[in-house]
């Protein structure tokens, strides 16, 4: 069996990018490591709720690896940047401005401690842009050459040609929206990584229920709410599948299972 540390920038990432890998990977036997960078401190606080939105926010973090067997959490205790622009992004605690070989440090500390086989962390530009993301991706790669046994390193990405796919199908049913995934995000990139750069394609339909139950343990955020109420046939063509690059590898996307050979 074999160890796989997941690096995320908030609370509720790991439920929408990699759930389903994580809830697979825990079914076989395997050990899930979560690391956070952020508590999702400006995530929303819930209309009613007494009490601070970090402790509810690891709350539901914790909630969330209930469903999908994460063993391990891992705070870095930065302060979210927010979205590119915003005031956040000055603060000196913000995790867009940690240090990168420091906290990639503190992210090979716990790849030592578990002795981790796979190490997974953002694309180039974090999926879409956030800061936060960005600097997941930065710190990750950084981290594989710090550890003591070098793991594999993938990225999780969204596949740009699947997404525009399947909103081109949505309009041309009549749904409403004009979302275009070849728009440039908050960074000024278009979303995800085109199909033709992907290494592996991962089917994750027969995890959905749990995908969606680590969704809910989020559903206090409007992001995780908003996936929930999608209809389910798009719920299904959206979220299952989940996409991973792995830095080094021949050009060319396997549909299958990038962790068969793991184990060491």
């Amino acid at each position: 069996m074999s160890t796989i540390v997941f690096v995320h920038a908030h609370p509720d990432d790991e439920a929408s990018q990699t759930s389903g890998t994580m809830t697979r990977l825990s079914a076989e036997g395997h050990r899930v490591v979560i690391v956070y960078g952020t508590g999702g401190d400006h995530g929303t606080l819930p209309e009613g709720h007494e009490g601070d939105l970090a402790e509810l926010r690891r709350a539901e973090a914790e909630a969330s690896a209930r469903v999908t067997g994460a063993q391990r959490l891992v705070w870095l205790d930065h302060l979210d940047s927010g979205m590119t622009g915003w005031d956040t992004n000055a603060h000196a605690r913000a995790f867009m401005n940690a240090d990168v070989d420091a906290t990639a440090r503190l992210v090979a500390d716990v790849l030592d401690e578990e002795d981790a086989d796979v190490v997974v962390g953002y694309d180039w530009h974090g999926g879409y842009g956030h800061p936060d993301h960005v600097q997941v991706h930065r710190v990750a790669a950084r981290s594989v050459g710090l550890a003591a046994r070098r793991p594999r390193h993938l990225e999780v990405t969204m596949n740009r040609d699947a997404a525009r796919r399947l909103f081109d199908l949505a309009r041309a049913a009549g749904m409403e929206g004009d979302w275009d995934v070849d728009a440039p995000m908050d960074d000024g990139n278009p979303f995800g990584t085109p199909e033709a750069e992907l290494h592996w394609a991962v089917d994750v339909t027969p995890w959905l229920d749990a995908k969606r139950a680590a969704l809910a343990a989020h559903a206090s955020q409007p992001d995780a709410a908003g996936l929930l109420a999608m209809p389910e046939p798009a719920f299904v063509a959206m979220m299952g599948w989940e996409h991973y690059l792995e830095p080094g590898r021949p050009v060319g996307m396997v549909v299958g299972w990038p962790f068969a050979q793991t184990s060491r």
